[in-house]
């Protein structure tokens, strides 16, 4: 019996159709188009995924699916194992191309990807896979990295197709309920809503109005909420591409006012840059996709692993620290899976120097707590914040100085550690000074109601610093962080090397 032929365009995370170069590729031709979302049983079983990312994704698919409709081929979703799905389509249909994006993730999604390569060679199948974003494939070194992801940012949109041949008569399967027991690893919160209408609602509010005060709000605990653009889960999951906020950032720039310039441009033009050293990060994972494991430099290997507490990790993880700014950022972002970058980066440093928890073991629950869990960013921020790249300052944060610096009234500590609720300003971010008089009158007993400090910060980072220390001076230490920054760092000059925290924030 003589087979239809058909093309694939496969998404993964890329939940959109504009500026979306295989499903623009795939419309230029009559062959008919299968647009497929695979549910891969096998990814959710995963330590890093949650259902948290799935209820994203899930808003995502249906809105996808909608927009595909309308252009003559709606999408098609199977549950299992993604060459089982392709052999089984590989029995009805003559496929001639599987379409795709590159997708830089775990070192699950680069097994994957070379077994449907393997596979397609065998079969004859062409399988392409089109660059995403500004990260570039088989990149031998940085120097002039980013001119090639500069040029990439300024292309033009590849345009929304009009139509797809459609396939007759095939199932176009359901999608898994947000509860499918399927995702594991359960929340107790919100979700941040996905889909692509809403990254333009969401894109639309913070140019109008919401990114006025981006920048000077951008460290400021449960501010930023509204303030930061909120967009990091739309392009993880990419119902958004950065060349389209791009575009759209450039349009609000060249229509400013005389007397708006001075408010918005610092901020839009922080946000380029935001989406620059985003795509930064995860070229290091795209160039080295060992670091999801190992140390990018090895001589800190072995430093951790063997000293894991797991009542530190625990307290950590529920914020149970006694340290209320930790405690309550740490409960924010497991409500919200959200919190900004300069919080992330203390949670890490806490648990890294404080706890002295290995990157790898905290990274897990971290993962699956952030909607916009990106690989790329994730596990080089685990590093960098931990201070095992060889490349880059360590960065220790104080969990008191950050407290009174961002939340001096304990206004954020109060919301998220109710057990603190009337405890005076000013033993707020060191409750654990309150005489008995004082615990008594703010129904707040340290050790009862609230605990007390797991560790001592000043004792075990002095304790943490003679670790480091040894590693610092071993020989042959030097020539292999040069190794490192060739292969890893940014080659942006000296004049741009010192970047800030928050000059690295996640948009």
């Amino acid at each position: 019996m003589l087979k239809n032929n058909i093309q694939i365009v496969w998404f993964k995370r890329d939940l959109r159709i504009t500026d979306h170069r295989p499903l623009f590729q795939a419309s230029l031709t009559s062959i008919p188009t299968l647009p497929i979302y695979i549910v891969e049983t096998d990814y959710w079983e995963k330590p890093f995924s949650s259902k948290r990312h799935w209820c994203f994704i899930h808003d995502s698919l249906k809105e996808l699916r909608k927009d595909l409709k309308k252009i003559g081929q709606t999408l098609v979703v199977r549950i299992g194992s993604i060459k089982d799905i392709f052999e089984d389509l590989s029995v009805q249909y003559n496929i001639q191309s599987i379409l795709s994006h590159e997708e830089t993730g775990n070192k699950w999604s680069y097994d994957r990807d070379n077994e449907i390569k393997n596979w397609c060679h065998n079969k004859n199948i062409l399988f392409h896979e089109f660059p995403s974003n500004g990260v570039v494939r088989r990149l031998k070194n940085r120097t002039g990295w980013s001119k090639i992801r500069n040029l990439r940012m300024k292309e033009e949109l590849f345009s929304t197709p009009t139509y797809l041949t459609p396939i007759v008569k095939i199932k176009e399967g359901e999608i898994p309920c947000k509860d499918d027991p399927i995702f594991k690893n359960n929340y107790s919160g919100i979700v941040q809503k996905g889909g692509r209408s809403e990254a333009i609602k969401i894109l639309n509010s913070f140019l109008a109005y919401r990114g006025k005060n981006y920048i000077y709000n951008i460290s400021k605990p449960g501010v930023s909420e509204q303030t930061c653009t909120r967009l990091s889960p739309h392009l993880t999951w990419g119902t958004i591409s950065s060349k389209e906020i791009l575009k759209l950032i450039k349009t609000k720039k060249e229509s400013l006012l005389e007397n708006d310039i001075k408010i918005w441009n610092k901020n839009l033009s922080s946000v380029i840059s935001r989406l620059s050293w985003r795509c930064h990060f995860i070229q290091k994972l795209e160039s080295q996709p060992s670091i999801e494991f190992k140390c990018m430099h090895p001589f800190y290997d072995g430093l951790r692993e063997n000293n894991f507490d797991i009542g530190y990790y625990n307290a950590w993880k529920k914020g149970l620290t006694g340290y209320p700014f930790i405690d309550a950022c740490m409960r924010s972002l497991n409500y919200n899976g959200w919190i900004n970058f300069r919080m992330r980066a203390m949670l890490v440093s806490f648990a890294s120097y404080d706890l002295w928890l290995d990157w790898r073991k905290i990274g897990y629950h971290l993962a699956q707590s952030f909607t916009d869990y990106e690989p790329g960013i994730h596990y080089s921020q685990l590093q960098m914040q931990s201070g095992v790249t060889g490349i880059n300052t360590l960065r220790i944060y104080n969990p008191i100085k950050q407290s009174i610096d961002h939340d001096p009234k304990g206004k954020f500590i109060k919301k998220w550690v109710p057990e603190l609720n009337y405890v005076p300003d000013i033993w707020i971010h060191e409750p654990w000074k309150m005489d008995l008089y004082t615990q008594k009158t703010s129904n707040c007993f340290i050790g009862k109601n609230y605990p007390k400090p797991i560790v001592i910060h000043s004792d075990v980072i002095r304790q943490a610093k003679s670790k480091l220390a040894l590693i610092l001076n071993r020989d042959g230490y030097t020539q292999r962080s040069k190794i490192v920054l060739n292969k890893l760092g940014s080659k942006k000059g000296k004049k741009n090397k010192k970047k800030t925290d928050d000059q690295l924030e996640l948009i």
